[in-house]
C-alpha cells in the first residue's frame, strides 16, 4: 500500500496593530505635518483624541526633530487614507513610536478635522555621547555639517554644562569635567542662555567637556500582576479581589548596573526596598485587603558617576473590590 502524507504550510506575520514607522506629512518640512503611521504597508492618520503630549515627544524624537511645539487636530489637513484604529500609550521617554504600548480606542469614529497635526522644534544641535544616557557624556555640537567636540576653560565649564543640560531638557548640571581624549571647540556662555548656539565661540581648542545632568535616569515602569485571576481593569486602574495575592513589579531600562527600587504607598509611611536584579524588582502581597487600596509608585535609585540619582514612576492606582 502507498501512504501519502500531507504537509501544511503555515505563514506567520507580524502583529497588524503594531506601527512600523511614523512620518509627518503636508507640513513645512521634516519637523511638521500630519502624523501618519505605517502598518501592513499602508499609511494611516491618527485621531487627535488618541494622541497626547507624551506621544508627541516620542514622534518628534523618532523623526529626528526637537521637542514638540504645537499639537492640534486638523492643523495639516485630513489625508486621504484610513485612520489608525489604536490609541498610543507612550510614556514620553521611548526612542521610537514602535516602542510604545497601544490599546483599543474607546471611540471607533474620528470626526472630520481631528487628524492630529504636530509641529516639532528644529533638531537639537547638541548631544551627550558615551555616558549611557542622553543626559550624560561628552558634549558634541553639530556645526558645519558634522558633530564636533566641545571644550571650555576651567572657569567656564559649569556655565557651559548648565546650558547643555537646559537645552536637552535634562534638568540641571550635577558635575562637569574635562574629557580625556579629543580637544574641541572652545565655547563661552556668559549668561543664562537657553541653547549652546546662543553662546560664544572662542579662538583656540580646549579638552573636550563631559557633562552629567540631574535627569540622568529614565522613568521606571510599574505594573501589577497576579497568578490567581483576581485582577481586572477598572476605569481608574487595576482592581483586585480581596483575599487574592498580587505582585507589583518595578523595572527600568538597562542603563547602568545595580541600583535599588523603593516601592511607596501614597498616604502611608509604608515602604519596601529591594535591590534591582536584571533591572527590576518584584514586591509580593500575599492577600489583598482594604489596607492595600491606594496609589503606588516605584522610585529607582542608583549611584553612578560618584553621585546618587533617582527617578520615580507614574502612579499606579489600585482598587480593592468584593470577594
Amino acid at each position: 500500500s502507498l501512504t501519502v502524507s500531507s504537509t501544511k504550510l503555515i505563514e506567520c506575520s507580524t502583529n497588524s496593530f503594531s506601527p512600523e514607522s511614523v512620518r509627518l506629512v503636508d507640513g513645512a518640512g521634516l519637523c511638521s505635518g500630519r502624523v501618519e503611521v505605517k502598518s501592513n504597508q499602508s499609511w494611516a492618520s491618527v485621531c487627535e483624541a488618541d494622541f497626547d503630549r507624551q506621544d508627541a515627544e516620542v514622534v518628534c524624537r523618532d523623526v529626528g526633530c526637537g521637542a514638540p511645539a504645537a499639537l492640534q487636530g486638523g492643523l495639516y489637513g485630513e489625508g486621504e487614507g484610513q485612520t489608525w484604529d489604536k490609541e498610543f500609550q507612550c510614556k514620553g521617554n521611548e526612542s521610537l513610536l514602535l516602542d510604545c504600548d497601544t490599546s483599543d480606542r474607546e471611540n471607533n469614529t474620528c470626526l472630520p478635522g481631528n487628524a492630529v497635526g504636530l509641529t516639532c522644534s528644529e533638531p537639537d544641535d547638541v548631544r551627550l555621547v558615551g555616558g549611557g544616557s542622553r543626559c550624560a557624556g561628552g558634549v558634541e555640537w553639530y556645526h558645519q555639517g558634522e558633530w564636533r567636540t566641545v571644550g571650555a576653560e576651567d572657569r567656564d565649564q559649569r556655565d557651559v554644562a548648565a546650558v547643555v543640560c537646559r537645552q536637552l531638557g535634562c534638568g540641571s548640571n550635577v558635575s562637569e569635567l574635562p574629557g580625556n581624549t579629543t580637544r574641541g571647540i572652545r565655547v563661552y556662555c556668559p549668561e543664562s542662555e537657553s541653547s549652546l548656539r546662543e553662546c560664544r565661540r572662542m579662538y583656540g581648542l580646549r579638552p573636550g567637556l563631559t557633562v552629567i545632568c540631574s535627569d540622568l535616569l529614565v522613568q521606571p515602569d510599574i505594573f501589577l500582576t497576579d497568578s490567581m485571576g483576581g485582577v481586572s481593569r477598572g476605569h481608574q486602574g487595576p482592581e483586585m479581589f480581596r483575599g487574592y495575592n498580587f505582585t507589583i513589579t518595578c523595572s527600568t531600562q538597562p542603563q547602568y548596573p545595580g541600583g535599588s527600587f523603593l516601592l511607596t504607598f501614597t498616604g502611608s509611611n509604608r515602604t519596601q526596598t529591594q535591590p534591582a536584579v536584571n533591572h527590576s524588582a518584584a514586591f509580593l502581597f500575599p492577600a489583598a485587603d482594604d489596607s492595600h487600596q491606594g496609589n503606588y509608585s516605584c522610585v529607582y535609585d542608583n549611584y553612578v558617576f560618584s553621585h546618587n540619582f533617582s527617578s520615580e514612576s507614574e502612579l499606579l492606582s489600585l482598587t480593592i473590590t468584593g470577594n
